[in-house]
């Protein structure tokens, strides 16, 4: 069956659609194109039918038909195979369900995301931050505690804070609004555990006095390197009774929950269907900063502060999803992630975090949904880089898989990556222990660009001319400062923060280094010394007073370990590398060092787990 677009059309009116080509070329040659996702008023041109024979997705109880409509336009049919699709939009799964995933399929979750995208989770790894870093890095989330664990520490909180404070108890896995309520008495206290337990941001900032919150459309493409990009539309939910602050009000949840689900009940909502209308209970994002503009607020402060939110929150998931990525899913291609970030403003304008969904609605209910989500999504289709696989590459699974992982995908074959080369490993390990590591050292990481360098920048490269309405915010010309957030430094973030350090301000540049380099062909894989790290020598120029450092390029030795993040049924297991035989040769007195997860910002020396080499 050939899924439908989403607006009925006259054959006059379907003639009248601008066609646009099915591929996106790359900006470098010997670089294969990515599938074009159209808007409603456009058509996408046919593919020859041995290539259309290939664009398979696989339909799922919770693809939305947001999604249907939008892959229907780029000639996609539905599927209920399970080893010919190339794209599905379905659950979350357990992480060895990702195992099945085959090279040629992208599906939109990463293994381990319920790190914050489970409330209890997001407020522990996120306080673990502000341990770590400070309130002053840390501080756009209420004090939580989560029982049963954190019962004693709530009870003194609640009696040092005296008989005024209201708390909001919500179950740490629920979604739509369901089971959460406002309280201010002890014996209010549901017994049901487990249970989060937050201060009520109880001075909301109010458009006619009502509170709201804003859900921000956050998309990772992929997390070894990271980058992150923010929708620049989004919804603004209101609640449908006006704000009070009496206790006798707490039970009234359309006065104290925003969530649209719970709000529609109330025979007082008003529905919202324009996406420039400031009125409703529903309103654009784009909308509430127009009116808030005419305030004279600086809605840009308030845009940065929320970027600042999101980067933060996401890299709290990151060690987690690295680590199990490395496990369950042969290459990189295969997942990507949109993320709901839900963010309320208080009567200052300081943005705090809700909670964070990793399976967000893509509901459309209005011609605003429609409007948001729709550009949204195509966007997203646009900017996740779909390709056309090699005919050999859809193979059928062997009739003896029983495995219960292959539900999704079919078949069970063992996990395969592109290895890199020993010279890419001596590189990377030679990056990633550097102790005392400074701008003028990194930047020589651009020197000698390795053929997976190459394939790396031209992804990210091409990734932004595909943005759409997207913006990247990670990373950027400003993002280096967020490097020291990570608990282990991986080196194609490295790679990236010095590419964009270099280039931001001219690309066109950037972009023709490595157009020259895939007209090379060096991107495929190479004997060139130029493009061979341990053929070249950057030592004497970075650090001249070093003279004594010899670099030994003969071997590196990488062994695997595993890590344990938690007792998480999800996130048992971790695989990390460490170097054991390092491809440094010390003399007395130098900074390098063989701690092989070490950053390169000094001030994170002492809070990096040694041996671990989690970058490979």
């Amino acid at each position: 069956m050939t899924v439908i677009v989403e607006e009925p059309m006259s054959l006059g009116a379907e003639d009248n659609r601008e066609e646009r080509p099915a591929l996106v070329p790359s900006l470098f040659p010997h670089i294969p194109p990515t599938l074009y996702f159209s808007t409603a008023n456009e058509k996408v041109e046919l593919l020859p039918a041995e290539q259309r024979r290939l664009l398979k997705w696989k339909i799922s109880t919770v693809t939305p038909n947001i999604v249907k409509h939008t892959i229907g336009r780029s000639h996609f049919k539905a599927t209920k195979k399970s080893y010919d699709w190339l794209g599905c939009w379905g659950h979350h799964m357990k992480s060895p369900g990702f195992k099945a995933l085959g090279e040629h399929q992208k599906l939109n979750h990463f293994p381990g995301t319920f790190q914050i995208g489970r409330k209890d989770r997001l407020w522990r790894n996120l306080s673990k931050m502000q341990v770590r870093f400070g309130k002053q890095e840390f501080s756009f989330f209420p004090r939580t505690f989560v029982l049963p664990q954190d019962i004693k520490m709530l009870r003194k909180a609640w009696e040092d804070g005296g008989s005024k404070q209201k708390w909001i108890i919500k179950p740490p896995a629920s979604a739509r609004g369901i089971g959460i309520q406002v309280i201010h008495r002890w014996s209010q206290m549901p017994r049901k555990r487990p249970l989060l337990v937050q201060k009520y941001l109880h001075k909301p900032y109010l458009i006619s006095g009502n509170k709201f919150d804003l859900r921000i459309y956050v998309y990772v493409s992929t997390y070894d390197p990271l980058r992150i990009y923010i929708f620049s539309d989004g919804l603004v939910r209101f609640a449908s009774c006006k704000y009070s602050s009496s206790m006798k009000t707490l039970g009234n949840k359309f006065m104290h929950l925003t969530n649209y689900s719970v709000n529609k009940k109330n025979s007082e909502y008003q529905s919202n269907s324009d996406d420039k209308a400031c009125q409703g209970h529903k309103w654009a994002l784009k909308a509430l900063w127009q009116y808030l503009g005419s305030k004279g607020v600086n809605t840009t402060l308030i845009w940065e502060k929320i970027k600042d939110i999101v980067i933060k929150t996401i890299i709290a998931s990151e060690p987690y999803v690295n680590s199990l990525l490395k496990m369950h899913v042969r290459t990189p291609y295969s997942c990507h992630e949109l993320f709901g970030f839900d963010i309320m403003l208080d009567e200052k304008l300081k943005p705090w975090i809700l909670e964070v969904n990793i399976s967000p609605s893509l509901h459309s209910n209005t011609a605003l949904d429609v409007s948001v989500k729709g550009q949204m999504i195509r966007d997203l289709l646009n900017l996740a880089g779909f390709r056309i696989p090699r005919k050999d590459d859809v193979v059928t699974p062997s009739s003896s898989s029983s495995s219960s992982t292959t539900s999704l995908c079919g078949g069970n074959r063992e996990r395969t990556k592109p290895d890199l080369s020993a010279d890419e490993r001596v590189k990377r390990a030679f990056y990633l222990t550097q102790r005392y590591a400074n701008q003028d050292f990194l930047s020589t990481v651009l020197s000698a660009l390795t053929p997976e360098d190459v394939c790396v920048l031209a992804e990210s490269e091409d990734e932004l001319t595909r943005l759409g309405q997207f913006e990247r915010i990670f990373p950027s010309p400003s993002s280096s400062r967020y490097l020291r957030f990570f608990e282990c430094s991986r080196y194609l973030n490295i790679l990236l923060d010095q590419w964009e350090q270099k280039y931001w301000n001219n690309r066109t540049k950037g972009i023709s280094l490595l157009t020259t380099l895939c007209e090379k062909r060096v991107h495929l894989g190479t004997t060139d010394p130029a493009h061979m790290w341990s053929k070249c020598s950057y030592i004497s120029r970075f650090e001249p007073h070093r003279q004594d450092l010899v670099i030994s390029r003969s071997r590196v030795v990488v062994t695997h370990q595993h890590r344990s993040h938690d007792d998480d049924d999800d996130c048992s297991d971790g695989e990390t590398s460490s170097v054991s035989s390092l491809p440094v040769s010390q003399s007395p007195g130098s900074s390098v060092t063989s701690s092989a997860c070490a950053s390169p910002q000094p001030s994170l020396a002492h809070s990096l787990l040694p041996q671990q080499f989690a970058s490979l």
